[in-house]
């Protein structure tokens, strides 16, 4: 499978992705009864700019939107799962970027990094050792 080129990577696709993140932002300050003027503050920012962001404002970061998240308490998984999947050209449901909670699926991505990587080693060291100690 090859990687999409990034010109080819619609900029709706990432205007959707801020759009979805900031609903989610909003949801999870509005939960924790935080307000935009306090979330701002301990961004750096102002109330206004925050109510851009949660409102899916074009001229926030992707940067500014983890750092909110992380204000929150919140990973970013709601915008890497997003890329990575648009980048294997896997449709991903709108409905998984919607969720409040991303732990499980976090979890399970990174169970199977660390599974991929154990047998990747196992087949390293079994390369080496096949030419350390020849088959006689």
């Amino acid at each position: 499978m090859t990687l999409q080129s990034p010109q080819v990577i619609d900029g709706e696709i990432f205007a959707l992705i801020k759009e979805l993140s900031g609903k989610l932002i909003e949801r999870w300050r509005r939960r924790n009864r935080i307000s935009q003027r306090s979330l701002g503050k301990s961004v750096g920012r102002t109330e206004r700019w925050i109510r851009e962001l949660e409102g899916g404002a074009g001229t926030a970061s992707f940067e500014d939107h983890i750092r909110c998240a992380h204000a929150l308490r919140m990973t970013a998984s709601h915008l890497f799962i997003s890329l990575l999947a648009l980048e294997h050209k896997m449709d991903l449901p709108h409905e998984l970027l919607s969720l409040d909670d991303l732990w499980e699926v976090e979890r399970d991505i990174l169970a199977v990094i660390t599974s991929h990587q154990a047998a990747a080693a196992a087949r390293f060291a079994s390369r080496a050792g096949s030419a350390i100690w020849p088959d006689q």
